[in-house]
């Protein structure tokens, strides 16, 4: 039951060409910086990217645009400021584009956790992002249904975890990482703090059954 690894190219080392990988964070807060830094080291090529936004900057998941790694993007804002690499990408017709709204997207991700088959809701219900998809009219409003939203990994990060995986995050880092963490059949934290001790049950907000491998990782991004 220890899951811990003792680095970071080992804990992503499963990660293969072609695999759909969820990546935790919103903004700035709670990205798992050394996973995606050791992603980009490993060499896996031909990603899919499931995330709040396509990054900015050199870093992260920018690095892995601008070194021709993903192959689609699905996130709710893929424009947002210095993130050049996605738009020289897109713009060169070289990288797929799937835009879902952010609570949509939170909640596809929910629903693949919890295994439910997807969802009716009234968000993007007549415009473009409806097209294609199934909707329904529920007492005179309507509503567009929507699948769940599963990957072959998540990358999360938090700020503290035990031997068994179980996790603890600080303050808005948690965002997308305790929902991706039940959505991904492989799910890979990196942690400010690695213990062998178990943390308290009463502040554990990711249980261990839903993480696979953690590696400490002390930098706070």
């Amino acid at each position: 039951m220890d899951k811990r690894i003792g680095d970071l190219a080992t804990a992503v080392a499963p990660i293969f060409d072609g695999a759909v990988v969820m990546v935790g964070g919103f903004g700035n807060s709670g990205i798992p910086a050394g996973l995606l830094t050791a992603l980009l080291e490993q060499g896996a090529r031909e990603l899919t990217i499931i995330s709040n936004n396509a990054g900015a900057g050199e870093d992260g998941i920018s690095s892995l645009l601008r070194e021709k790694r993903v192959s689609k993007v699905i996130c709710s804002y893929p424009r947002s400021p210095g993130s050049i690499w996605f738009e020289r990408r897109y713009e060169a017709g070289e990288i797929e584009l799937e835009i879902v709204p952010q609570g949509t997207l939170a909640e596809r991700i929910r629903a693949a956790g919890a295994g439910l088959g997807g969802f009716l809701t009234p968000t993007a219900y007549g415009t473009l992002l409806a097209e294609g998809k199934e909707t329904r009219e529920i007492d005179g409003v309507g509503y567009v249904f929507e699948k769940p939203l599963a990957a072959d990994f998540a990358l999360i990060r938090a700020e503290a975890g035990d031997r068994w995986g179980n996790l603890r995050y600080h303050a808005t880092a948690r965002n997308f990482n305790p929902v991706m963490a039940t959505a991904a059949s492989h799910s890979i934290a990196e942690v400010r703090h690695l213990s062998g001790d178990a943390l308290d049950p009463e502040a554990v907000i990711t249980p261990g059954i839903f993480v696979d491998r953690i590696v400490e990782y002390g930098v706070r991004p």
